[in-house]
């Protein structure tokens, strides 16, 4: 029976990435209908919540930002684009970067978005306090992470 113990670290219900790998799923498709309304996919939708703070950004600056691959990311920008919602321009002193601006149509569209934040809030069904304990965790082991994966680069 003791061998049998020494592998529920195996254990899926022991896993910490398993909840947060299906939350992270549930979360996203929460935003669907929000989304659908605005036009938007999620990627997409991060990377206008970017272009709202930012006004201007480079790619690399929003790769960077969202966690995101530039093969990932090119699509979603061109959609972005066709739509009217940012610009993009080679930056003329690297011609290896993108510059992306917020254009009027996605200056306008970040009104319509307003509410989407305190929806997906409230579907989770959490305190404030359990809210803000969520996010500063989840953050600071995605800090973690993030450190332990530039010092194992080394």
């Amino acid at each position: 029976m003791d061998a049998m113990k020494n592998y529920d670290a195996l254990k899926l219900n022991n896993q910490v990435c398993f909840p947060l790998y299906a939350c992270s799923k549930e979360l996203t498709k929460q935003y669907t209908p929000y989304l659908k309304k605005l036009g938007l996919t999620y990627t997409q939708y991060i990377v206008m919540m970017v272009m709202w703070e930012k006004e201007a950004v480079s790619s690399r600056e929003l790769a960077e930002c969202l966690h995101l691959d530039y093969g990932t990311l090119t699509p979603v920008l061109k959609r972005l684009e066709a739509s009217e919602y940012i610009t993009r321009q080679r930056d003329p002193q690297d011609e290896r970067l993108l510059l992306l601006k917020l254009a009027k149509k996605g200056r306008e569209l970040k009104d319509e978005a307003i509410k989407i934040p305190s929806c997906i809030a409230k579907s989770m069904g959490l305190t404030d306090e359990e809210f803000m304990t969520l996010y500063m965790l989840t953050y600071k082991a995605l800090g973690n992470m993030e450190k332990n994966d530039k010092n194992q680069e080394r």
